[in-house]
């Protein structure tokens, strides 16, 4: 007794895309489905318990944070020990600018000579011709104290504007210096990355690499400017300082000097503190971002499912362990300064104690002064300044350091694609004849995805690869295209192997059309020609008609200089299929056509066009054509069947049909469902 129409088609469904299971059971499950899968009975929620909820375990989200705070939001170390071969290696991209260099630090080592200056200007003029109470000053006269004080007035001056010029001199040339340097890393990390072979993609969230050219490269320039330049000024000053404070008065000297451990305890406590606040703030703004910029791309879905309300909590709490982060980071921020005031104003105080004590004791000496005092609380304002930048220089270092192993280690991630010393150039064209030999291929490991794959497409030929998704088919295509390179066996092109050409002359070579037809932001032409400068308006204007682009095209507004917004917002599939066709044909690929399910998202008017341009477009062409309708495909001169990362048969459409083999259940699987699904129309 043969089976049932329906019976036959479930067989050779299972056959040919694997076992399903039963309609029946799925149906019987669907009714048993979680309620929590979308919005529908959910609790209720207020923002105002959360908050309240924080509250209360306050102590266990701290300590959350500070476990949070070792790593950054790739899983890696924040911060690393001082290197001394990766500083070396960091200051080399000082070389190209050591002129300016030289200046900025020079500039800046006056700039911090010339500021102890002032306060002993000051103090000579309270001494000599203000105060004038010890001989000789006190024997001038008044004009003669007069004169004296005018001078000093006029050196005062004459040394703010010569400190002016120094401290804008130093502080374009080292923001010049720190621009450039983000200037080169940033340029030598993009083409790193344009450099690397698509498997390095395949497995590197997108998310990280922008982080390294932005964020850690950012971390390097502050170490630069701020960190190893602004050490050198802060260590500069201090010691200037030092000389001019125990030159004048060694006793008030030590007497600064005595609050600097307290200081120095202090400020390492609020820093530690600080950094584990800011490094959750980081890392919590990077987890809120990505959630948000998920929920904006998915937003049809989320719903289509009705899962508003749930994530709005998910982001809640999110943003919530943010908020907590911020107030923790201003905290201890707002304890910072005032702490270093109050040691400041505690040696302040000590300095006027003991200065006042034999100004207006018994044990009177001349040595201190009212000029000499007054100097000193200066001095002790100066001196606490660059402590307070010591510390964040520490912290800068310790994040460049992380920052630069992250960066070198990309920089230094090996180019597994890359050309041979004798790679071969070619200028006349191609035949186009395609074989591959033996081909083992593997994305992971021994993963095989093509296994001993061997055939010939004879030059001008078209060919059609089928099977199921995870066959092998757009594995053929790149490694064609040569982005990933075989493990066993080879990929040849007119009788030589892909890997002895030159990768950029072999792909100028090759048109592709992928399935996700992708558009940069800037306009239709740029679209097409990709930025070439050398195609004209009136070839751009011939490939769009020869693929059925240019009537979409000619009733836009702007035509050809449309603007296109990102990954084409605004344009359908079709469109964008029709300008990636059209890019391909620009280029006037004269080796190979290669065609990569262009046709399987559009509707059926645009797939017309489309087929028709192909008829048009394989001409004279070796064409490969990978899809998954097999309507598509009937015209072509063979179609492959792969299964499995083998080839199992090929031919062309009517000598598969003829063979009872699996091509032919594919055919009859598509065309009953199409059958199926007419009649239903029908009824």
């Amino acid at each position: 007794m043969r089976p049932a129409p329906d019976d036959d088609r479930s067989r050779e469904r299972s056959e040919a895309y694997g076992d399903a299971d039963d309609l029946s059971t799925w149906r019987s499950n669907r009714a048993a489905r979680p309620k929590n899968l979308t919005d529908m009975d959910l609790p209720e929620y207020s923002v105002s318990d959360m908050k309240d909820r924080y509250r209360a375990e306050r102590r266990s989200h701290r300590r959350r944070m500070r476990e949070e705070s070792v790593l950054d939001e790739d899983g890696e170390a924040f911060e690393k020990a001082y290197d001394q071969g990766m500083m070396v290696r960091l200051l080399r991209y000082l070389k190209p600018y050591r002129p300016q260099l030289v200046a900025g630090v020079g500039l800046l080592l006056l700039y911090s000579a010339l500021l102890p200056a002032f306060p002993t200007l000051l103090a000579r003029a309270l001494d000599r011709y203000i105060v004038a109470s010890q001989p000789p000053y006190s024997l001038l006269s008044i004009d003669e104290r007069l004169s004296g004080l005018t001078l000093i007035v006029v050196l005062y001056l004459g040394l703010r504007l010569v400190s002016f010029v120094l401290r804008f001199g130093y502080t374009y040339l080292v923001s010049w210096l720190g621009q450039r340097i983000i200037f080169d890393l940033r340029r030598e990390i993009f083409a790193k990355i344009e450099r690397l072979h698509l498997g390095f993609f395949d497995r590197t969230p997108v998310g990280r690499l922008i982080t390294r050219i932005t964020s850690d490269v950012d971390a390097i320039q502050q170490m630069m400017t701020d960190g190893v330049v602004g050490l050198i000024a802060d260590v500069g000053l201090l010691v200037g300082l030092l000389i001019y404070m125990f030159t004048i008065n060694w006793q008030l000297a030590l007497i600064t000097l005595v609050v600097m451990p307290p200081l120095f305890l202090t400020l390492n406590f609020l820093r530690r503190r600080q950094r584990t606040a800011y490094r959750a703030v980081r890392l919590r703004t990077s987890k809120s971002n990505a959630y948000l910029a998920e929920n904006l791309s998915g937003m049809k879905t989320v719903q289509l499912f009705n899962r508003e309300a749930r994530n709005s909590r998910r982001y809640d709490t999110l943003n919530l362990d943010l908020l907590e982060s911020n107030i923790e980071q201003v905290r201890w921020f707002s304890l910072f300064f005032p702490a270093v005031n109050m040691m400041s104003a505690i040696a302040t105080g000590l300095i006027l104690y003991f200065a006042g004590t034999r100004l207006i004791g018994p044990s009177f000496e001349s040595a201190i002064t009212i000029g000499v005092l007054v100097a000193y609380i200066q001095f002790s304002g100066m001196f606490f300044r660059p402590l307070q930048d010591l510390s964040d220089k520490f912290n800068i270092i310790q994040a460049a350091m992380a920052s630069s192993e992250r960066i070198f280690d990309l920089i230094d991630t090996p180019e597994k694609i890359t050309d041979s010393e004798d790679a071969v150039g070619f200028e006349s064209p191609f035949r186009g004849e395609v074989e591959f030999r033996d081909v083992w291929f593997a994305y992971d490991d021994e993963e095989w995805v093509l296994r001993g794959l061997d055939f010939t497409i004879p030059a001008g030929q078209s060919v059609a690869f089928v099977g199921h998704t995870g066959a092998g088919k757009t594995t053929i295509i790149s490694l064609v295209s040569r982005f990933y390179d075989v493990q066993k066996g080879g990929v040849f092109i007119d009788g030589r192997d892909v890997r002895e050409y030159d990768q950029t002359t072999l792909r100028q070579h090759i048109g592709i059309v992928l399935q996700d037809a992708f558009l940069f932001s800037g306009t239709i032409r740029s679209n097409i020609t990709l930025g070439d400068d050398s195609i004209d308006q009136e070839r751009v204007i011939e490939a769009a008609k020869f693929v059925n682009a240019h009537d979409f095209i000619s009733r836009l507004p702007d035509g050809y200089d449309t603007i296109v917004r990102e990954r084409g917002a605004g344009f359908s599939t079709g469109q964008k299929q029709l300008i990636a066709f059209a890019r391909a044909l620009v280029q006037n690929p004269d080796i190979l056509l290669v065609l990569d399910e262009a046709t399987a998202n559009v509707d059926t008017e645009t797939e017309e066009l489309i087929q028709d341009a192909l008829e048009k477009l394989m001409q004279g062409r070796t064409s490969i054509i990978i899809a998954h309708r097999l309507s598509t495909i009937q015209n072509v001169d063979t179609i492959m069947v792969m299964r499995k990362g083998k080839l199992i048969e090929q031919g062309n459409h009517f000598e598969l049909l003829k063979h009872d083999g699996y091509y032919r259940k594919l055919y009859e699987l598509q065309y009953q469902d199409k059958s199926a699904a007419g009649a239903e129309g029908d009824d």
